[in-house]
């Protein structure tokens, strides 16, 4: 029992070593060049990459996955662009991109739940939707962007308004996850979803308040893209969907959710994530090169996971 307590908490401490030695890393190569600007660039993109994390981390849980975040975000951002520019209201604004990111993984979560579908034929079929209603959206502006003025935004983007967003966010799941019966049965459901419903749980329910808490999630990330850069285009968001998936499986959460599942591997992936890309940045390697990093990081810490965890994992 006292090796494998060990053994437990050399496997806690593994994401944070490595996030720790991809810090190093990049301040490394930074050198003279880090400045106060490059810090609130890494920590802008690990905010706004973290609070979809965040979020996601009640779908994987219970060992589903979504991989059409980035697109929902971009959706989310462009609508609620637009109805800045016809109201002016940037409170409207902010209701309408969380609206718009919960009733996409409501419609999501639903399909998979009534129709009887697998979670990921789903998010796959949502993917395509959501990708081609990006384009459609920004055609119907008459143009290839949808932008606010940069004026409506500007006292928000800093650092202390991501960080509060943040925080708030994150207190909200952790108290849900840690301190309420939906977080336990979730990791239940994730761990053997065969006894999760011989014991009465809900699977439909559990996964639709999973993917709308993500939602929310999805919403506050696409206002902080438009904080950031009020200019929405095709590629916005592209690679959120990607830094997600290699952010919650680099953080230490298993890929099939259960027991060992926490909030705290999405913080730690996400700065992982943007370290990593900074890093392929500075090595002048194009972000082809760097999603086709994470792919293959993701690859093989879910082997890894995969091969420590195979004899002990319960009947799904």
């Amino acid at each position: 029992m006292k090796k494998l307590n060990i053994k437990s908490r050399i496997i806690e401490i593994v994401p944070i070593v490595a996030m720790l030695l991809l810090l190093a890393a990049y301040l490394i190569m930074m050198g003279d060049r880090f400045s106060l600007y490059m810090f609130e660039t890494v920590l802008n993109q690990t905010v706004i990459t973290a609070v979809v994390a965040t979020g996601a981390v009640f779908i994987y849980t219970t060992g589903a996955f979504d991989i059409a975040l980035g697109s929902a975000v971009a959706v989310s951002a462009i609508t609620g662009a637009m109805v800045y520019n016809r109201t002016g209201n940037i409170v409207l604004t902010l209701l309408t991109m969380v609206g718009v990111g919960v009733l996409i993984e409501l419609i999501d979560s639903s399909l998979a739940a009534f129709l009887n579908l697998p979670v990921f034929v789903t998010t796959i079929a949502m993917l395509s939707v959501l990708g081609s209603l990006v384009k459609i959206l920004i055609a119907s502006t008459g143009g290839a962007k949808v932008t606010i003025p940069r004026d409506a935004v500007r006292a928000l983007d800093n650092s202390t308004f991501r960080l509060v967003v943040l925080v708030i966010f994150v207190a909200i799941c952790v108290f849900l996850y840690n301190y309420t019966a939906l977080g336990r049965r979730e990791k239940f459901l994730g761990g053997n979803p065969v006894c999760a419903k011989l014991t009465g749980i809900s699977v439909k329910t559990l996964s639709i308040i999973a993917f709308v808490i993500t939602g929310v999630g999805v919403g506050l990330a696409a206002f902080l893209t438009v904080v950031r850069a009020p200019t929405i285009t095709n590629s916005t968001a592209s690679s959120i969907g990607l830094d997600v998936i290699v952010a919650i499986v680099f953080g230490g959460m298993p890929a099939s959710g259960g027991a060992r599942s926490k909030i705290s591997a999405a913080l730690i992936g996400s700065i992982s994530m943007v370290l990593l890309s900074q890093i392929m940045t500075i090595l002048n390697y194009t972000a082809g090169v760097s999603q086709l990093v994470k792919s293959i990081l993701f690859l093989a810490v879910v082997t890894l996971s995969g091969m420590k965890g195979r004899k002990a994992m319960l009947t799904r």
